[in-house]
């Protein structure tokens, strides 16, 4: 019975790293890149009990949805009242995707509170480093902007998607409305 339990949480963690496929995508140069999903820890998914791990498929299913909601239909006001029902504010692809909702909804403020909350979560979330970094571009914050590039740079390399984007958007003339 021991086996078959085993077996049975192997094929759900490989079925919810099958199901998290599509939300990797490829970015665009120009600003338009979608972050990946948050990664699973595969140590931390074999202590935990059935129930985690339905709990942890229901916040992969909602967030993909988040995800879509964002991506595919442009609702930023309905994404957030869906990202901030996931219970996970404390994730910084969560938080991170949050802040990108309200930064296009025009709410500079509450959007810069998010993307610092992802990077409090997470120092290292590239994605997070190229959003605010994007974010100081719109708001003429050239400076901070490129210490936002230096960080994607260490962290991920000058060839990465997340560098070259905001590399272009810091290439364009001040006051140049970036499309994104």
């Amino acid at each position: 019975m021991m086996k078959f339990a085993i077996r049975l949480l192997a094929l759900a963690i490989y079925a919810m790293a099958l199901a998290a496929v599509p939300l990797i995508t490829t970015a665009y140069a120009s600003g338009d890149e979608k972050p990946t999903p948050p990664a699973s820890d595969t140590k931390k998914e074999k202590k935990k009990d059935k129930s985690s791990s339905i709990e942890d498929s229901r916040f992969l299913a909602g967030y993909r949805e988040a995800y879509a909601t964002v991506y595919d239909r442009n609702d930023y006001a309905s994404a957030i009242e869906q990202l901030k029902a996931l219970g996970h504010d404390d994730n910084a692809a969560v938080a991170n995707l949050i802040g990108y909702s309200y930064r296009k909804l025009g709410d500079y403020k509450v959007s810069q509170i998010w993307y610092e909350r992802a990077l409090k979560a997470d120092p290292n979330h590239v994605k997070t480093w190229q959003y605010y970094g994007l974010w100081q571009v719109e708001q003429g914050n050239r400076d901070q902007a490129q210490y936002h590039l230096s960080r994607i740079a260490a962290l991920a390399g000058t060839n990465s998607e997340e560098y070259r984007s905001l590399a272009a958007a810091l290439e364009q003339p001040p006051g140049t409305g970036l499309v994104y």
